[in-house]
């Protein structure tokens, strides 16, 4: 086995390695939050080196240059972390509670004067 064999093999398994760390992540916190965290954060990096290896794999192996893979993690890289901040902040807004053991809420503040300048505007 060559080297970059081995950097292929090691790149799906950390991959795959993310992927069970979403699923646990999913599985194991509490609330909407926590396990948005977990799959914004995890689920994009576990894409991006399962792809990475296929490239690789594909430009190595059978000397083709693969576009797809390259815009697939890209599409992955840029559109996961801002659905997932998408989907918390609509989560914040239509009032799903943070879980007891969250130490701050950030974003009262901000939607507090949000909605004093909303109620002031509208009368």
């Amino acid at each position: 086995m060559t080297v970059i064999e081995w950097v292929i093999i090691v790149l799906v398994i950390v991959g795959s390695l993310f992927g069970l760390l979403t699923a646990v992540g999913i599985i194991r916190f509490p609330d909407v939050y926590s396990r948005l965290h977990a799959t914004g954060k995890n689920a994009t990096f576990g894409v991006m080196m399962i792809m990475t290896a296929t490239f690789l794999h594909f430009l190595i192996h059978h000397g083709q240059f693969i576009g797809k893979v390259l815009l697939t993690i890209l599409f992955v890289f840029m559109t996961v972390p801002i659905s997932a901040l998408e989907i918390s902040r609509s989560a914040y807004r239509t009032g799903i509670p943070l879980h007891p053991s969250s130490t701050r809420d950030e974003m009262a503040p901000y939607y507090a004067t949000k909605r004093k300048k909303q109620q002031q505007s509208s009368e």
